[in-house]
């Protein structure tokens, strides 16, 4: 298939569809977790889940970049976008995203802040260029994926000469946190956890070989997808057929995007301005080891956190909030006992309502549950 359009055959997914009715077993249950919010926006926009068997579960996990960003983290973020010298730049989904206490970006720009939504992170460096008497700070979230532009940012201001440009880096990394998942007790650990639908854009910089340790140490197999519904539904197939055999294997469904080795100039770009820091707080997740990235000590100038002197904040998560069960597939959108009431995108109490790949979104954004939750409340 070439083209987008081929991806969504309604035809081509019935065949599917039967294909994995076909190999589900009598007895056996598929827990299955997608580890992309990309995916979770498909099944939820496609209604792939009343298209599966009753035995193939689809367990939402750690895949929004907004969303497991911990709320001591965005506070750090208001901490330094309120101080007057600075001019906060930050991609559109972070500004709705509540603090503490309800705050967020978009009212700390309505209470004064210059805080900006850009579009890239050429655009922040744009900024520091035309206003060289403003401090200009990227706030840096998402996973391998928007990291090497990060990275591209760094190396073009400092082409230009921009001292007044830094970062707040916030990257994270999609093995440790999978590593989390499965070693979670409380969370969606080994015992009720089949197999990962592997991520695609992360995937194609960082390709199938880091995956590697989920299937030969865990027994866990991964199938790496694209964000099409067949990409998805062929996965699911591939990952049953797996668990069939008793095989752990990383395959690769997305051949057209993702190599075993990823993007080598990618991560050579990444690896000459950041490394792993020793831990890092994830929403719902707890502190990781090794799960995120700061600025080498050669680079230090660019780091936000070191030229301002940030604060370690903590922060605190709405009280009733289940972003964080949700985030880990320890719940669904429809066990909170906010979504669709106090909670909506108009008025998001939490991150996986915000961004367009947060779960609780992605439920409320295609109907299917809205009815259901209004009913609920």
């Amino acid at each position: 298939m070439r083209y987008v359009d081929e991806f969504q055959d309604p035809a081509l997914g019935r065949r599917l569809v039967a294909a994995i009715g076909r190999a589900v077993r009598t007895g056996t249950r598929y827990n299955l977790m997608e580890f992309c919010g990309g995916h979770t926006h498909a099944i939820a926009r496609h209604g792939l889940e009343d298209l599966l068997p009753e035995a193939v579960n689809l367990i939402h996990g750690p895949g929004c970049p907004v969303c497991v960003l911990p709320v001591g983290r965005l506070d750090m973020a208001l901490h330094l976008a309120r101080r007057p010298e600075v001019t906060l730049c930050t991609y559109g989904d972070m500004m709705r995203v509540p603090g503490s206490g309800g705050d967020s970006l978009n009212k700390a720009r309505s209470d004064g802040a210059d805080v900006r939504m850009v579009y890239s992170t050429l655009d922040a460096v744009a900024i520091a260029g035309a206003e060289p008497d403003r401090e200009v700070v990227f706030f840096a979230v998402g996973f391998e994926t928007t990291t090497p532009p990060t990275a591209m940012a760094v190396r073009q201001a400092d082409a230009l000469g921009l001292a007044n440009f830094s970062v707040f880096c916030n990257h994270v990394l999609t093995p440790a946190a999978m590593r989390r998942i499965l070693g979670d007790p409380d969370g969606s650990d080994g015992a009720r956890l089949d197999g990962f639908i592997g991520p695609a854009h992360v995937s194609t910089v960082i390709g199938s070989a880091p995956y590697a340790e989920f299937a030969d140490t865990h027994g866990k197999p991964v199938v790496i997808a694209g964000f099409e519904p067949l990409d998805v539904l062929q996965a699911v197939l591939m990952l049953v057929g797996q668990i069939n055999d008793r095989r752990a294997e990383v395959e690769t469904q997305y051949i057209r995007a993702v190599t075993p080795g990823g993007n080598r100039k990618a991560q050579a770009l990444v690896g000459s301005i950041f490394e792993t820091r020793g831990s890092f707080e994830w929403r719902g997740l707890g502190a990781i080891p090794e799960s995120a990235l700061r600025f080498r000590r050669s680079h230090a100038q660019w780091d936000a956190e070191r030229r301002f002197d940030l604060p370690d904040l903590s922060g605190r998560e709405h009280p009733a909030c289940a972003c964080g069960d949700i985030l880990r597939g320890a719940k669904t959108p429809r066990d909170c006992r906010l979504f669709g009431t106090a909670c909506t995108p108009d008025t998001p109490l939490g991150a996986c309502m915000v961004s367009s790949e947060g779960a609780c979104a992605a439920h409320w954004t295609y109907g299917r549950f809205r009815d259901e939750a209004r009913h609920a409340g």
